[in-house]
């Protein structure tokens, strides 16, 4: 039987967890559970809880986009969860998803590939053949990398731009003050199509006010995409807005590797 533990309530100003624990916590209580059955509870579980969530919004559930981040795990881990349904998966990293992937959609039709991590400039070429969405663009240089391939390779993957809402030295991404004149920048200059905004509040702040900044900027720049939340924050996150959420832990369980 599957446990899970009932935590606080959450609010959009409230701490950094939902209404059940989520990723290690997730799985207490488990006994007798292979990893392909964890998993594909994990990704039941995830599902409800989004439509829960949405219910409680007002939203309809198909306005959100479950990302399965998939990032440190190999085929085993997440082809149970292909043959689960889910079609949407989530990598930080160009070679590690050009390394696993390919095989995976030869077997498997609908696959969207979205990039959710930092990505190089010299990267760029890869990572527009490969990924269906790019949630890290955040400086020009990528950004002409980017048009650069886009044009040549005749693939136009969607476009995040990624803000940094608390300005933290260690993390990418455009300041939130800078965010309307790089939007204008990547259209302008660069002819990108950017179709939201990306962002990951700091792990020690409640992630409510940076979800409602990053929809703020969304909105004032047309923006109908919102990439925001993961594991411990997804309700949070579609409260105030997201159109797409990043779940990993909370699917697949801890990670051994980063």
């Amino acid at each position: 039987m599957r446990v899970f533990l009932r935590t606080r309530e959450v609010t959009w100003k409230g701490p950094r967890v939902n209404g059940w624990l989520d990723g290690e916590a997730l799985f207490a209580g488990i006994r007798g559970m292979t990893a392909t059955q964890a998993a594909t509870e994990g990704l039941a579980h995830v599902r409800a809880e989004i439509a829960r969530g949405c219910r409680e919004a007002r939203r309809d559930p198909s306005e959100v986009t479950l990302i399965a981040v998939s990032k440190t795990f190999g085929a085993e881990a997440i082809e149970p969860v292909i043959e689960a349904g889910q079609r949407v998966f989530g990598e930080n990293r160009v070679q590690e998803a050009k390394a696993k992937w390919p095989p995976l959609m030869q077997k498997y039709s609908g696959i969207q590939l979205h990039l959710i991590g930092p990505l190089q400039s010299n990267k760029a070429k890869e990572a527009v053949a490969l990924f269906d969405a790019i949630h890290s663009v955040d400086r020009p240089s990528l950004c002409e990398a980017l048009a650069k391939e886009i044009a040549k390779q005749g693939r136009t993957p969607i476009l995040f731009v990624e803000i940094n809402t608390g300005a933290e030295a260690q993390k990418a991404g455009v300041l939130p003050q800078d965010a309307d004149a790089f939007l204008s920048t990547c259209r302008d200059k660069y002819g990108l199509t950017i179709s939201g905004l990306m962002c990951i509040p700091p792990l020690e702040e409640a992630p409510g006010p940076h979800f409602a900044l990053t929809a703020k900027i969304a909105r004032r720049n047309g923006l109908k995409l919102l990439s925001m939340g993961m594991s411990a924050d997804y309700i949070t996150a579609i409260q105030l807005g997201a159109t797409h959420v990043r779940v990993g832990s909370a699917i697949f369980g801890a990670r051994t590797a980063t």
